[in-house]
């Protein structure tokens, strides 16, 4: 892979978070818009200490930042994280399409005579 810009760690605490629907759906809220703390947690059936613990296993794994802005915590996404992760996907559909593109190559070549 040439492209990696996040570390190991990083990479599997990237993916550890993004592998709960809650936390899947708080960076997507969170990318469309900045939100406080309480004003996420009124969308989830969950306790507030719930939802905090979800934004901080995103804060560590990078994927969300929170801010202190007078009594609120707004939380926004962070799209550099979200576009390593994308990259370091993209590399691996690459790998996968160039399999898929020597498989059809060999499967286009004429077939010699039997022996």
């Amino acid at each position: 892979m040439v492209v990696q810009e996040l570390d190991q760690e990083c990479v599997d605490r990237v993916f550890a978070a993004l592998a709960d629907a809650t936390r899947r759906d708080i960076v997507a809220r969170v990318m469309r818009q900045e939100a406080s703390v309480s004003t996420l947690a009124q969308g989830y059936d969950m306790s507030f200490a719930a939802v905090q613990k979800h934004v901080a296993v995103l804060e560590r794994a990078r994927l969300v930042t929170k801010e202190r802005r007078g009594r609120e915590q707004l939380v926004r996404g962070d799209v550099g994280t979200i576009r390593a992760a994308a990259r370091l996907l993209g590399e691996y559909e690459e790998v996968w399409r160039g399999r898929i593109g020597r498989i059809e190559a060999l499967l286009a070549e004429p077939l010699g005579d039997p022996p």
